[in-house]
């Protein structure tokens, strides 16, 4: 018979939030046992590891919320981690661009938030902004973002977890969450009993569910959105910056950009697509009918209902499967392209948005929830990969109850 493992901290996830929350029980508990399992044989499998790589500024969002100070303040933690650990990191900056006179007010609007949140962005002129970009185009104004960056998610991922097991903190690959089994123990799907003063749920596209099983995210659950972009393959650098359109400040996604990555590699997109099971990255791949089923019903009361403005955005995100559709939407923020350029789809990415089941809204900021024995991460929303350091160190202040501590 297999012997029960113990910890004093169980985290169930080894993508970028469970590692900074690892990372954070680390440094404020050093002698804590902390025991990591993952259903993946490594790191940074699913969304950490197919994250466009762009450290945020946090100008996005409203001063109220948590994201806006976690992206703030993340961007400069992961900045200085990443070149700590003598990582890669491309200081490409960034710009939002107005199509046309009714989005500057998009702009200043943008301008605003980012000085309310204590984020460093201004307001450059086309001349500036054709010293920035050359071939950046805008309608009279546009804002600067001299703080986003871009890194390698993957390479990060790595390094933490070297980190980690340095600092002695364990790790159980090819062992997913099964199932609860009694107050402090959790059944791995590779059959090990883990028992553990506090569990920590850091599962992703999963967290709802397993939350479910400990009395949480009751008025919740995980819509996917599947998240592509297109590479540019020719020999020239077609942009300079990462490239933003305004976007709808009612919902969470940013709209087709340019992004400069951490090789020079660019790129655009991402979609914004509603998939149809919670893996649903290529054809058939991780098909559950359960999930299926259960997805396509709440899209399609969605759908009916437009909540949110589903409907358009569903239309819309669906009609960027044409080549020739979605490349046009990035072709108006530069002077001149070639489109034909984007020819090489990038690994998709999934996006764990947690939809509030009783007002039938998206969840727009960080969601929580959890007891003296369990914290369940339900919304890690993006950019979670910018903000994963300071949410770390707010999460462990403000959920970890004191008699949990070792």
């Amino acid at each position: 018979m297999t012997p029960t493992l113990r910890a004093d901290y169980l985290i169930i996830g080894a993508g970028i939030i469970g590692l900074a929350l690892a990372r954070e029980l680390k440094s404020r508990f050093p002698a804590a046992d902390i025991l990591i399992i993952e259903k993946e044989p490594d790191v940074a499998f699913h969304g950490s590891g197919r994250n466009s790589g762009v450290l945020h500024a946090g100008f996005y969002y409203t001063a109220d919320s948590l994201k806006a100070r976690f992206t703030r303040d993340g961007n400069r933690l992961v900045k200085e981690y990443v070149k700590a650990r003598g990582l890669a990191i491309n200081e490409c900056h960034k710009v939002v661009v107005a199509s046309d006179e009714h989005e500057i007010e998009g702009i200043r609007e943008l301008q605003r938030r980012g000085e309310r949140n204590g984020v460093e962005v201004r307001i450059i002129d086309e001349q500036e902004l054709a010293e920035i970009d050359p071939n950046a185009r805008t309608t009279q104004i546009a804002l600067y973002s001299p703080t986003t960056a871009t890194v390698d998610p993957v390479q990060v991922c790595h390094a933490l977890k070297e980190d980690l097991e340095a600092a002695g903190v364990r790790f159980l690959f090819n062992q997913g969450y099964l199932r609860r089994q009694g107050d402090r123990a959790v059944v791995t799907s590779g059959g090990r009993v883990i028992e553990a003063g506090m569990t920590i749920n850091a599962a992703g596209l999963y967290a709802d569910r397993i939350a479910r099983e400990y009395g949480f995210s009751q008025q919740y659950t995980i819509i996917p959105f599947k998240g592509i972009y297109l590479k540019y393959t020719g020999q020239d650098k077609p942009v300079r910056t990462n490239i933003y359109p305004v976007p709808n400040l009612q919902n969470p996604f940013l709209g087709v950009h340019y992004t400069v990555t951490v090789d020079g590699t660019v790129k655009i997109g991402p979609t914004a697509i509603p998939a149809f099971w919670r893996q649903n990255y290529t054809g058939l791949e991780h098909f559950s009918l359960g999930e299926l089923l259960e997805i396509i019903g709440w899209e399609s009361r969605l759908f009916l209902a437009d909540s949110f403005g589903f409907r358009s955005l569903a239309l819309g995100e669906l009609k960027k499967y044409d080549r020739s559709y979605f490349t046009g939407l990035a072709t108006k923020m530069v002077k001149e392209i070639d489109p034909a350029g984007f020819n090489q789809w990038s690994r998709p990415g999934i996006r764990a948005q947690l939809l509030n089941t009783e007002t039938k809204e998206l969840v727009m900021d960080f969601t929580v929830e959890g007891d003296g024995s369990s914290i369940h991460i339900l919304n890690a929303v993006s950019p979670a990969f910018t903000c994963s350091f300071p949410f770390a160190a707010w999460v462990v202040e403000h959920h970890l109850a004191p008699s949990a501590a070792p």
